[in-house]
């Protein structure tokens, strides 16, 4: 019994090792990710109580496509951002069981090093774009801006013309296409 209990501890203690969290090496990251250095956020991102979860749902305090922030820690598990000017610092939680992509790609899809040109949207677009929302007639390209990317577990692949998003758990929307515009929004 004493065995069983043993090797059962030393299960459980490999399986918790295993899940933590790690702080990335500098050493460890690709050349356009570096601590310290100033990004810009790719879309709007809704995050809830200073978390974002990578999962996106589509609710709470709206940061702008655009936003300035500062990469201060990334781990196996978590990006920790600072927003300009304000220095809120927002954590990001990456749900690989929903997005299929590890952290580096989480950041590689949330930021990048320089900001995102708008004038490749129409008007209207901009303007959705501007309030995290999507609207009849956006473009996909548009629709990405806005609102990010859908969890890869219900849109597999963003050539497919059904894409949906998460309002929280329990809850989700559903973006329809005809001819690469939104054709219906089903909530």
């Amino acid at each position: 019994m004493r065995k069983i209990i043993r090797v059962l501890v030393i299960i459980m203690t490999v399986v918790l090792l295993i899940s933590c969290k790690r702080a990335i090496k500098p050493s460890e990251l690709p050349a356009n990710i570096q601590i310290g250095n100033h990004y810009y956020t790719q879309f709007a991102l809704q995050f809830e109580k200073g978390r974002y979860v990578t999962t996106n749902y589509r609710r709470g305090v709206l940061l702008p496509i655009n936003s300035e922030v500062t990469l201060l820690e990334i781990t196996n598990k978590t990006i920790l951002v600072s927003v300009a000017p304000s220095r809120f610092k927002l954590l990001i939680k990456n749900a690989y069981k929903h997005t299929n992509d590890d952290t580096i790609q989480a950041f590689n899809k949330l930021f990048a090093e320089s900001k995102r040109d708008l004038k490749q949207f129409t008007k209207q677009e901009r303007k959705q774009i501007k309030l995290g929302k999507v609207a009849k007639g956006m473009r996909k390209k548009a629709v990405l801006a806005a609102m990010g990317y859908p969890p890869q577990i219900e849109t597999p692949s963003l050539d497919i013309d059904q894409w949906t998003y998460w309002s929280s758990r329990w809850n989700r929307f559903i973006v329809y296409f005809h001819n690469g515009r939104v054709a219906r929004i089903q909530d």
